[in-house]
């Protein structure tokens, strides 16, 4: 088999790239392989499903300029598909004199990134939700609330149209670059087969460091797992909020805290928290790979990053072990839920980005090679940003091909 351009990952950012390549380049043949039998299978399909608008990120950062062109993005591309959306806006919400000056500075930010919010004293905040307590919040009414998985189907539904190829159930083996070209050992429907493309993308998310290692790039980071718990609320509490309902992060951290999450089925869900994860794909309750841990543990970054946050990481670690805690994020600002309103609900996997020193990757990264571009981290919010982060990849890759 040989393809113009492979396209390694059937995520969000995978599809939206094989998707606008194929737009910009109708008359050539271009291939997505994915290795599960389903798209949108790992962080694409276990997130909050969140259309963010962008009020965290620095606004010279490519999370900002994507968030607020994939905000916009995506609601339009909603409307076009008839996907359902509901832009039912957000509150970030403050419960002590801490958070309270860590709000003020992500108002400043939001309106240097030029987002419409609205700050609330806490009257005004007991108005909008009267289950919420708190001493002040920022509301963030263009933020919404979609079926990622959905998008995904429907923008692998696109590039098939223009004659683009998906490959599911193929698991890439081995890669060789060539002088013109590159060289993929697949294994299909239980057979090894060769690919050839004359330039290949990565977008493989929890496995981004295996694919550059693969193809022998020197790279100084490696994907160290997160597993982020979630949990639903019993359906009498599903009118318990209107807006999704955020607590105000630690800036150090990448991390958003556990919030509650107004679904596009009507249902409410509450997480995510961040504890070390184990596995790069486990979404069970009790997962431990013994290949991914070893990996992990021979990597000094994650070693750096273990000293640096260890006080969290117990602390995460702990409300993971023990609902009491876990429920003590929610009440802080939500005080009616109990534990016993936590139901079981599906975990989700974050594909950080360390560095060697010990550095957690909060932007977007590449790692390239004469006949390939890497995706090497491609932080949250990817899912909202997905578009315009795949139109970035097509200029990158048609500027080394064209």
């Amino acid at each position: 088999m040989t393809y113009d351009y492979l396209i390694i990952g059937g995520g969000i950012v995978g599809l939206s790239t094989a998707w606008q390549l194929q737009q910009r380049l109708p008359h050539k043949n271009i291939v997505l392989i994915e290795k599960e039998t389903e798209l949108a299978q790992h962080q694409t399909g276990h997130n909050s499903g969140v259309i963010h608008a962008g009020i965290y990120y620095p606004p010279t950062s490519l999370k900002a300029k994507f968030c607020r062109e994939g905000s916009a993005a995506t609601i339009q591309f909603c409307r076009e598909h008839q996907i359902p959306f509901n832009q039912c806006g957000k509150l970030l919400v403050a419960t002590n004199e801490v958070e309270y000056q860590r709000m003020e500075s992500l108002f400043q930010r939001a309106q240097t990134n030029g987002l419409a919010v609205e700050w609330l004293n806490e009257r005004e905040l007991k108005i909008q939700e009267p289950n919420i307590t708190g001493i002040g919040a920022i509301l963030v009414a263009s933020t919404g609330i979609v079926s990622y998985r959905e998008i995904s189907k429907k923008i692998a539904q696109q590039f098939i149209a223009l004659g683009g190829k998906i490959l599911l159930g193929t698991q890439l083996v081995s890669l060789s670059e060539k002088i013109d070209s590159v060289e993929a050992k697949l294994v299909r429907n239980q057979h090894i087969e060769t690919l050839q493309a004359n330039f290949i993308v990565s977008c493989a998310g929890l496995q981004a460091d295996r694919i550059t290692r693969m193809m022998n790039l020197e790279t100084e980071f490696q994907i160290i797992p997160f597993r982020g718990e979630y949990y639903r609320l019993a359906a009498k509490h599903n009118q318990i909020v209107k807006h999704l309902i955020y607590p105000i992060p630690d800036p150090d951290l990448p991390f958003l805290g556990v919030h509650l999450t107004r679904m596009i089925d009507g249902s409410v869900t509450v997480g995510p928290n961040a504890v070390q994860g184990w596995k790069r794909e486990g979404y069970g309750h009790w997962n431990f790979s013994l290949a991914d841990t070893l990996e992990m543990l021979d990597f000094s970054g994650f070693w750096k990053v273990l000293k640096k946050h260890w006080k969290t990481g117990l602390h995460e670690t702990y409300n993971s072990w023990f609902k009491s805690g876990y429920i003590k994020e929610v009440q802080k600002y939500c005080p009616p839920i109990q534990v016993s309103d936590l139901l079981p609900y599906p975990a989700g996997i974050r594909a950080q980005a360390v560095l060697k020193d010990g550095t957690l990757v909060h932007d977007f990264l590449f790692a390239e090679s004469t006949h390939s571009l890497h995706v090497c981290n491609a932080p949250s919010p990817a899912a909202t940003s997905a578009l315009p982060i795949g139109q970035y990849i097509v200029e990158k890759v048609l500027a080394k091909t064209t």
